[in-house]
């Protein structure tokens, strides 16, 4: 069975666990509490419901064939869905973050719908983080951490393919607890091209 949930996570796109799965398994390490972004702020005042402020125990994903295939169709789903615009074209304004009812958004977007859609699929939410990072470019910029029992993976509007977080090239700045998610911890600003360097 171990032998068949490695192929199929191969062939869909999570190559790093094959090679070293012991390294694979490494997850971002956590810091001080600190502010959430402004966009999330805004998010839970038009949808309080949604941002219950309540402590949970961590959680993390058993991936299996069947939840793996699960998690990378809605990722490919919302990145296909989802037509990328910012928020100043979308909505006259620098930062709004919102489900892309409409059929366009931005990164935070892209991240909210999937949550959203990784939810409605049985997945736990404290092991769905939404994670702010800066990108290649050295952009702000939003992705979706899920925390699995094969490491933390990171889905990506700008990357097809789901990786290891320390995959992604990105500096890693903030993202939520997996204890409560209206708190905000610190990531240090780890930079995972240093990270992937040292192996």
């Amino acid at each position: 069975m171990k032998t068949i949930i490695v192929s199929v996570l191969l062939a869909m796109g999570a190559g790093s666990l094959a090679g070293e799965p012991a390294r694979a398994q490494a997850n971002v390490a956590l810091g001080a509490p600190t502010s959430p972004p402004i966009g999330w702020v805004q998010f839970c005042q038009d949808n309080a419901g949604e941002c219950v402020s309540r402590t949970m125990a961590p959680a993390t994903i058993t991936l299996t064939e069947t939840s793996w295939r699960r998690i990378v169709k809605i990722n490919a789903d919302v990145n296909k869905e989802i037509h990328a615009i910012t928020d100043q074209e979308h909505w006259g304004a620098p930062e709004v973050w919102s489900y892309p009812i409409d059929g366009k958004g931005d990164c935070e977007d892209y991240v909210l719908e999937k949550r959203r859609r990784l939810v409605e699929a049985g997945f736990p939410l404290n092991a769905l983080l939404i994670t702010v990072v800066r990108d290649l470019k050295g952009d702000g910029h939003a992705v979706l951490t899920v925390k699995t029992d094969r490491g933390d993976f990171v889905l990506d509007n700008q990357v097809g393919k789901i990786v290891a977080w320390k995959e992604t090239g990105y500096r890693f700045i903030k993202r939520q607890s997996d204890e409560n998610p209206m708190r905000w911890v610190s990531l240090g600003g780890i930079d995972t091209r240093t990270v992937a360097a040292q192996r």
